[in-house]
């Protein structure tokens, strides 16, 4: 295996002159034995703010400093945890930490290394978790997650869809209870609405997709489309399709604003199942009463119509 090498003094010296000859990064690195990319990496990390040219005495300070702060610890523990400390109990993230303690060359651990430390100590019973801005594991996700064969992106959907002139446009949702077992499919309707609540005995794909059909089938011939999130309790989306005769299509990943109706609608029902709700005991008369509530309330942005009135009426 090939061992990296960092570049000499000399060979930044070679880089400074055969530049000023306006030779391309290519033949600089033929004439200093290195690979192309080094002279180009070189040149963009070693020209100090304030310089318009690269300089070989200012790339090699600058190379060194990296070098002293690449060797500091990348570990926290009792000794050198304390400045850690201080600066959470100052409501400092662990992101600006991190960038602090960089920038001063105290130490280079990462933010995330500040988190698995601050849960570290929560399950020994510390509080340090309480200085974050949020007191739980937050951490998200950015990869678009897997298991969805065939999503169809919302950029497809047709632009009717938009003008809300139309019955027969669905977003759906799921609100999950306090031990995250049973949960409540939400649809809503983009024109009138109108907002249909079933409860699903978990998030399986299956159990959603079947709730979903058993929910709409009364109003099968006013599904044109249904909109979702990307979450995998949505996976079955070609058999709701199917039984439903309608297109379906997905938001792009965090982009919450797409579903905007569905996500305000689950805000209305959380004023009657507030958050760590137990759906166990939560009965279907219930959950009927919830959806008459909803559907009989005036709406400003209907004209002070009723979800039901315009879903009827039109």
């Amino acid at each position: 295996m090939r061992q990296y090498k960092q570049l000499t003094h000399e060979q930044r010296y070679c880089i400074y002159v055969l530049k000023q000859a306006n030779l391309s990064n290519r033949d600089i690195a033929k004439k200093i034995n290195v690979h192309h990319s080094t002279v180009s990496r070189e040149l963009k990390r070693n020209v100090k703010l304030g310089y318009k040219v690269y300089r070989h005495g200012i790339a090699q300070i600058l190379a060194m400093e990296r070098r002293k702060l690449c060797r500091k610890q990348r570990v926290l523990t009792s000794k050198n945890s304390s400045i850690v400390t201080d600066k959470l109990k100052k409501h400092w993230s662990p992101e600006q930490i991190s960038g602090w303690l960089k920038l001063h060359r105290v130490m280079n651990v990462s933010h995330q290394t500040i988190y698995n430390y601050i849960w570290t100590n929560k399950v020994a019973g510390g509080k340090l978790y309480k200085y974050l801005r949020r007191k739980r594991k937050y951490r998200k996700i950015k990869v678009l997650k897997r298991g969805i064969i065939g999503r169809v992106s919302i950029d497809e959907r047709p632009k009717e869809v938009d003008l809300k002139n139309r019955i027969g446009d669905w977003e759906v949702d799921t609100i999950v209870s306090k031990k995250h077992k049973d949960v409540l499919v939400t649809l809503v309707e983009r024109c009138s609405k109108y907002t249909l609540i079933g409860k699903s005995k978990s998030k399986y794909s299956s159990l959603v997709a079947k709730k979903m059909r058993n929910m709409l089938s009364f109003y099968k011939e006013k599904v044109f489309t249904i909109t979702s999130d990307n979450g995998l309790e949505f996976a079955q989306h070609k058999r709701i399709s199917n039984w439903l005769d309608a297109d379906y299509y997905f938001c792009h990943p965090y982009s919450s604003w797409e579903r905007g109706l569905n996500e305000n609608t689950n805000g209305l029902i959380r004023q009657y199942v507030p958050k760590k709700s137990d759906f166990s005991n939560l009965s279907e008369n219930r959950i009927k009463q919830i959806m008459r509530n909803l559907n009989h309330r005036p709406r400003k942005s209907l004209g002070y119509k009723t979800p039901h009135e315009v879903f009827y009426e039109k």
